[in-house]
């Protein structure tokens, strides 16, 4: 990364707001440049210091994110957009996808996520400033999102249909979704990867991609802020 990416967060909830901004201070090369609780202060911040990148939250006491991203576009804003959101409506994805959301974050935020996209978009904004022209590989590799059709967001996704995602192998999922079979009580990753021989990163890996397609719910414990701890649980 050769400049720091600059961030605004767009939050009402005062404790969540606090949340994100200590997770961006453990990523490196990303300077949080403002907070706001409100879409007008959101629209205000993001006019006055042109950041590469917005965290916005969809609902306000007064509008959406969604209608504040429409706003952006209407104006040709170069900032990118992150979605963190705790709706579900397969409607409310779609309406993002067209508007141009970068990503789709569903709430709770965990910092594990955040710092896997931030990685993701990082790698992105580098591979743009290096390229002179394009090539159709280039395109296929810039924009992996719209290879493959997005999951539904309320119902269960059989993966082994699918293309599965870089580092996800039906071996591994199998052996969870066996694991959640047999348990009725929720877990967190790292007992997830004991009962699995696999490391706690790995079994975050992999029940992150379960919560996606549905076969998971995650469930936070927030504790003292800036911790929380994600347990998961079989979808019934």
């Amino acid at each position: 990364m050769t400049q720091n990416i600059r961030v605004v967060i767009a939050e009402d909830d005062v404790q969540i707001a606090e949340i994100q901004k200590r997770f961006l201070a453990r990523i490196e090369g990303v300077e949080l440049v403002g907070i706001a609780h409100s879409l007008e202060d959101a629209e205000d911040l993001v006019e006055v210091f042109k950041p590469e990148l917005l965290l916005l939250d969809n609902h306000f006491p007064k509008g959406t994110g969604l209608d504040l991203l429409r706003k952006l576009r209407a104006n040709n804003c170069a900032t990118d957009v992150i979605l963190i959101t705790a709706a579900k409506e397969v409607d409310t994805l779609r309406e993002a996808l067209r508007s141009g959301v970068f990503y789709y974050i569903l709430k709770p935020l965990v910092f594990e996520r955040l710092q896997e996209v931030i990685g993701q978009y990082a790698a992105h904004l580098e591979k743009l400033r290096a390229m002179e022209s394009l090539a159709q590989t280039d395109v296929d590799t810039l924009l992996p999102q719209r290879m493959t059709s997005a999951p539904s967001l309320d119902s269960t996704v059989n993966t082994n249909t699918l293309r599965l995602p870089k580092g996800i192998d039906v071996i591994t999922l199998d052996k969870i979704r066996a694991v959640f079979d047999n348990s009725e009580n929720s877990l967190n990753a790292e007992e997830v990867g004991s009962l699995i021989g696999a490391s706690r990163t790995t079994a975050r890996r992999y029940l992150e991609y379960m919560v996606s397609t549905s076969e998971l719910e995650a469930q936070v414990n927030y504790g003292s802020v800036g911790r929380p701890e994600r347990r998961y649980l079989g979808m019934d």
